[in-house]
């Protein structure tokens, strides 16, 4: 019998703002020390030199990570022009440069390539899976790859600042499976100049703002403290871009069980996924069909 993680049965959204020199998986772990909380995940890797929003799923909330994966993000990021790196940020060497540089409207006119539905390449270091194994671990072992290109949802890309003739900041709002430094590259590219990431920030992701983030100064100085706790966001906050509809207790019981129930629906059409709440809190998240809800994830918290 597989032996039981040791931890509290917390569940919730902590937001916390990750600052350069960390994985996210490093993140994670210190939260879930901090926390004293059996299981933690995240919605979003950030690269290690990133800084920002990083949206840290706790207990039941792990299992709406899905739906924050797949929102929109936004990031502020700097593109140093003049310089191709293999790695596509500063921390890589460099194996191209140019003298050329863009002019402003030259720029401008470059980005609108850059919107809507586009094939993207990820950068040979990332955690890309080639036949199993991870493009960076390809690459750091000197294997010539070649990754697919893959499509990326870009919902904006404008020019913040040309803060000198070798930078220009810019922001990105995308969907899922979007890398900046993809972006860095090829604009870099299509500029005739090279390019790469120097600076990166998430600044959103989905409903988490870094106006609601916690530092690791803070994460440090409260770990193991009651006050933590009071950080936390509700599981409900990672369900926001689904529609909701409401239940009664019976159906609630029904629907935790993993039962279909008759649900409360405003608006909600055949065979779309949504969630159902009793008072203010997630039952379950399933298909609704004629009057019912199908469910597919359910959440076993303390009943309120």
């Amino acid at each position: 019998m597989a032996r039981k993680r040791k931890g509290r049965d917390i569940s919730g959204w902590l937001i916390l703002d990750k600052p350069a020199g960390l994985t996210s998986t490093a993140v994670v772990n210190k939260v879930r020390w901090a926390l004293e909380a059996r299981k933690a995940g995240h919605a979003g890797t950030l690269d290690p030199e990133a800084t920002g929003v990083l949206a840290i799923a706790l207990g039941e909330a792990t299992k709406t990570v899905p739906y924050i994966t797949n929102a929109l993000k936004a990031y502020r990021f700097t593109v140093r022009l003049g310089k191709a790196t293999n790695t596509d940020d500063a921390e890589g060497e460099i194996i191209a440069t140019s003298d050329e540089r863009p002019s402003e409207a030259e720029i401008i006119a470059a980005i609108g390539q850059f919107s809507g539905n586009i094939m993207q390449v990820p950068p040979k270091f990332s955690a890309v899976k080639i036949d199993g194994q991870r493009a960076y671990k390809l690459a750091r072992d000197g294997k010539d790859i070649e990754i697919a290109p893959r499509p990326l949802w870009v919902e904006r890309l404008t020019m913040i600042a040309r803060e000198d003739a070798d930078h220009v900041a810019l922001e990105m709002v995308c969907g899922k499976g979007g890398y900046v430094r993809s972006i860095a590259r090829d604009l870099g590219r299509v500029l005739g100049c090279y390019g790469h990431v120097r600076e990166l920030r998430r600044i959103w992701s989905g409903p988490f703002e870094a106006i609601d983030a916690i530092t690791m100064e803070q994460i440090d100085m409260l770990a193991k403290t009651p006050a933590l706790d009071t950080y936390l966001h509700p599981l409900e906050l990672g369900l926001t871009n689904l529609p909701e509809v409401k239940c009664s207790a019976e159906s609630a019981s029904r629907l935790r069980n993993g039962n279909p129930s008759a649900v409360i629906a405003n608006g909600i059409e055949f065979g779309e996924e949504c969630w159902a709440s009793f008072g203010t809190q997630a039952v379950a998240v399933g298909i609704y069909r004629a009057g019912e809800l199908h469910p597919h994830r359910v959440f076993v918290l303390p009943q309120t």
